[in-house]
């Protein structure tokens, strides 16, 4: 039997991250729901030591096709990853949860190395074993927890904890004078791969909190650890405990200066909304003051019609030159004394001296 390979795997896990809330797809031939007889999802995973196991049926192994095609819910695949889990975080999550998803009825056995052994092998660890037991304990996805797990896997470990499968990421895992741990589990067609998570490791937590170390030292100092007790000498308490309140007297100044900001931008926006009122204001007065006297003003037309008004009434009204005339009662005539001739007059009057003189004539004849 042919383990399954990396690019298979990766394809798969592929399809899950565009898949349902629970990453299954119909491809990976998972049903849709399933009774899982883990105990972690309500309570702390169990130790191995605690679980009874029947050795009256005979152990034997499925094969990857069996895995695969889903087994009895009595007869799941027993699946086995181990590690150091120091500082247990999603990176250590995650290679959980794809050891416990790679066939459809998994039961997921998880083994923690010891402090010493840890600390042989591979160095000092933050956190103690019993930290670390509880840590894996706690997560969702594991069934069982191994105490004192064996740095290398034998036959015997494999057979004693029916174990089908052993999950770990491809990668080759060089110690204890072997270039690679899980050499001969791959040989045995036993290794089943995961894939490790991008940007997170306890290395990588380590190393920030290294590179760090006044940050976090001055933090805890704050938070009232002892300067015993973060191992900190009396110098560097005196220097951080003066960092700090300088820090606070840059960050009052920068609360002063954004305060600042804040209110020169505020005056800034109150005189630009000003200004533009104004330019308002001054444009609507200066179209009122041409519209009231500008040359085409309301107030030319105004004195317009004043002085046309004022000549209208200072000179006389003529009188209509078609207006009919009437005629005037001829007035006595005079005569000079002594003479019957009229006195020489204006051409203008000789019609009307005229008219006088037939009329005279005309009295004399009656008298």
């Amino acid at each position: 039997m042919e383990p399954p390979t990396s690019s298979r795997l990766n394809s798969r896990k592929r399809r899950k991250d565009v898949s349902g809330p629970n990453g299954a797809t119909e491809l990976d031939g998972i049903p849709p729901k399933m009774s899982r007889r883990s105990l972690g999802l309500r309570e702390p995973a169990p130790f191995s030591d605690e679980v009874e196991i029947d050795y009256s049926k005979p152990y034997i192994r499925v094969t990857y096709e069996e895995a695969m095609r889903g087994t009895p819910l009595d007869r799941p695949v027993r699946v086995y990853a181990d590690g150091i889990f120091d500082l247990f975080h999603s990176g250590h999550a995650r290679a959980l949860m794809q050891a416990k998803n790679l066939f459809p009825n998994t039961y997921l056995i998880v083994g923690v190395c010891s402090d010493e052994l840890t600390h042989n092998f591979k160095g000092f660890t933050v956190m103690n074993e019993n930290e670390r037991y509880d840590a894996v304990q706690h997560c969702r996805y594991v069934d069982e927890v191994v105490r004192n797990a064996p740095w290398t896997l034998t036959p015997e470990f494999l057979a004693d904890h029916r174990i089908d499968f052993v999950a770990h990421d491809d990668i080759p895992y060089s110690s204890a004078g072997s270039d690679d741990v899980y050499k001969h589990i791959k040989e045995a067609g036993m290794f089943a791969p995961t894939q490790r998570t991008e940007g997170i490791s306890t290395s990588d937590i380590i190393t920030r909190i290294v590179r760090d170390y006044d940050v976090y030292a001055r933090r805890n100092l704050q938070r009232g650890y002892t300067a015993k007790e973060l191992n900190v000498s009396f110098i560097n308490e005196k220097k951080y405990h003066l960092q700090e309140r300088v820090d606070k007297v840059k960050k009052r100044v920068k609360d002063v200066e954004e305060k600042s900001k804040e209110f020169v931008q505020k005056v800034e926006e109150k005189s630009i909304d000003l200004i533009q009122k104004w330019e308002e204001k001054s444009r609507e007065f200066i179209g009122n003051f041409l519209e009231m006297f500008g040359p085409e003003g309301a107030l030319k037309h105004m004195l317009k019609e004043g002085k046309g008004r004022m000549l209208q009434a200072i000179s006389p009204k003529q009188s209509p030159s078609s207006s009919p005339t009437h005629d005037r009662s001829p007035s006595p005539s005079f005569r000079w004394p002594f003479s019957t001739k009229t006195p020489p007059s204006s051409p203008a009057n000789r019609s009307r001296n005229e008219s006088a003189v037939t009329y005279d004539i005309s009295e004399d004849e009656e008298d």
